[in-house]
């Protein structure tokens, strides 16, 4: 996939949901990381229980 393919790619997306929310509860862009490899595996509601106490 070349660069401009994946301009064409994210500029499809930002145009789609300009402005993307999530329901995962973060503080930093690392607990996001953690939670969004965690969401792979569990539900949000889930992951959110679970990194509470993180």
């Amino acid at each position: 996939m070349n660069k401009q393919k994946r301009i064409e790619i994210f500029t499809r997306l930002r145009d789609a949901n300009p402005e993307p929310t999530t329901e995962l509860n973060y503080s930093t862009p690392f607990e996001l990381l953690v939670a969004v490899i965690l969401s792979a595996q569990a539900t949000d509601v889930g992951v959110n229980k679970a990194t509470a106490k993180l």
